[in-house]
C-alpha cells in the first residue's frame, strides 16, 4: 500500500491541527505543524529585540537574522506530542500565547521568511506518508498532496476553543480580545501578498462547527483511506 500526503489548510483555530495529530497517529503519517514553525521563526525574534508587538520590525533586520535560526520537532514520549525545538530549546509552550500570535501574521508576510520554512516543509514532504498543516500547504507547500482539505468553523466556535485552550495554559485574555485577534489574522492571512490562505478548487470542505474531533477525524479518515486504497 502506496503512503500518500494529506494538506490541510485553514484559518486560526479551526481545529487544523488537532485533526491533522489524529490522522498522523492513525494513519502512522509523519505530522509537520508548519504554524508552529512560523511562530517560532516570531518567538526568536520577539526575544531577540527584532520584531516589538507595537512597533514592528525593521524587514532587513529579520531577514539577516533567519541564519540563526534552527527549528526541530522531537517526539514526547511523556505527553504523546511532537515538540517544536528553536535552537535545541523546546519552545512548545512560548509559541502558543497571544504574544507570538499577536505578531506571526506580519511575520509570516516577509518573503524570505516563507522561503525558508517552504522549502524545508517540501523536503519533508518528498517521501510521502506526511500530514501537514497551515494556510498554504494545498496551493504552495504540497500542491501535488493526494488529499487536500480546507477546514472552517464560525467565528463564535473558534473563539470559544482558542479562549479555552489560553485559560487551560494560565494565558489570561478576554474573549473580546481572543475574537479580535483571530479576526486580523483571518484578514491578514487572506490578504498578504506572499501565499495568501486560500482554498483550493480541488480541497475539500470540512465545516466543524457542529462537529466533535471524534466526529471530524472519522470523517477525514474515511477520504484519506478511499484516496490511500485508489492510489
Amino acid at each position: 500500500m502506496r503512503s500518500i500526503n494529506i494538506a490541510i489548510d485553514g484559518h486560526s483555530s479551526c481545529g487544523k491541527s488537532t485533526l491533522a495529530k489524529g490522522l498522523a497517529t492513525e494513519l502512522k503519517y509523519v505530522y509537520v505543524d508548519t504554524g508552529a514553525m512560523y511562530r517560532a521563526v516570531t518567538l526568536y525574534m520577539l526575544e531577540n529585540g527584532v520584531v516589538s508587538e507595537n512597533e514592528g520590525f525593521d524587514e532587513a533586520e529579520l531577514i539577516d537574522s533567519l541564519s540563526e535560526i534552527n527549528i526541530s520537532f522531537n517526539f514526547n514520549r511523556t505527553t504523546g506530542n511532537s515538540e517544536t525545538f528553536l535552537n535545541g530549546t523546546s519552545v512548545e509552550h512560548d509559541i502558543r500565547g497571544l504574544r507570538v500570535a499577536r505578531c506571526v501574521s506580519q511575520v509570516s508576510k516577509v518573503k524570505h521568511v516563507r522561503d525558508k520554512l517552504v522549502y524545508f516543509q517540501q523536503q519533508l514532504g518528498k517521501n510521502k506518508g506526511v500530514v501537514m498543516d497551515g494556510r498554504d500547504i494545498g496551493s504552495k507547500v504540497l500542491p501535488e498532496a493526494e488529499l487536500k482539505l480546507f477546514v472552517t468553523a464560525s467565528i463564535e466556535v473558534r473563539t470559544a476553543r482558542r479562549y479555552k485552550e489560553l485559560v487551560e495554559k494560565g494565558v489570561m485574555e478576554t474573549v473580546e480580545s481572543v475574537q479580535d485577534n483571530l479576526k486580523k489574522r483571518d484578514f491578514e492571512d487572506s490578504n498578504r501578498k506572499e501565499s495568501p490562505l486560500i482554498q483550493v478548487p480541488e480541497a475539500v470542505v470540512i465545516d466543524n462547527s457542529r462537529l466533535s474531533k471524534l466526529e471530524t477525524l472519522t470523517q477525514v479518515l474515511d477520504l484519506a483511506n478511499e484516496k490511500i486504497d485508489n492510489h
